[in-house]
């Protein structure tokens, strides 16, 4: 995902160029893998300070349910607008002063954008917190361990909390019966 930006650099402020992306991004994580190369296109526009990247690509990761643990593909769309300095002036080959409040992904010497760790960083932030192989997942029963999409277990889940035993004593007979 590296992309030649010189000519982009001698430019106008607002030139734009387009760029189709279609290409395989190593391991988002040890959690995440990815099923298939990571597609879209992005936009590159000439600002005073470097380049503007705007890209909207997506793939598909392969997660672990966070209920019931079994793997499943989910889409994930990887969106985001990064700023890149240069690091060397295009015209003269000298090196550029960057500000040290500047946030902004660098332009190699070799005035090129690499695209992968952004879109590697905006790929993690759009990981679920907590992956659902679907919205109404079952989960695993907490007796005997037997996946609930499956096939559903006869254990009996009591769940008592002793920490409130003192309130349930303060209810009347009638309240607790119910």
């Amino acid at each position: 995902m590296i992309i030649n930006v010189a000519q982009l650099l001698k430019a106008d402020v607002g030139t734009t160029r387009q760029y189709d992306i279609d290409d395989v991004l190593p391991e988002l994580s040890d959690e995440a893998k990815l099923t298939e190369p990571v597609r879209g296109s992005v936009q590159l526009m000439r600002i005073n300070r470097g380049i503007l990247v705007r890209g909207k690509l997506a793939t598909y990761v392969r997660l672990e349910c966070s209920r019931c643990l079994e793997l499943y593909v989910q889409a994930l769309p990887i969106n985001f607008s990064e700023e890149y300095i240069p690091v060397v002036d295009v015209t003269t080959g000298l090196p550029v002063n960057i500000p040290h409040e500047s946030y902004a992904y660098q332009i190699s010497e070799k005035h090129e954008v690499d695209l992968e760790p952004a879109v590697r960083e905006y790929g993690l932030l759009e990981l679920p917190m907590q992956p659902l192989c679907k919205s109404d997942c079952a989960g695993l029963c907490p007796q005997c361990g037997e996946n609930r999409n499956e096939r559903p277990c006869s254990c009996v889940v009591q769940v008592h909390d002793d920490r409130f035993a003192v309130l349930r004593t303060l209810l009347s007979d009638d309240q607790r019966a119910n």
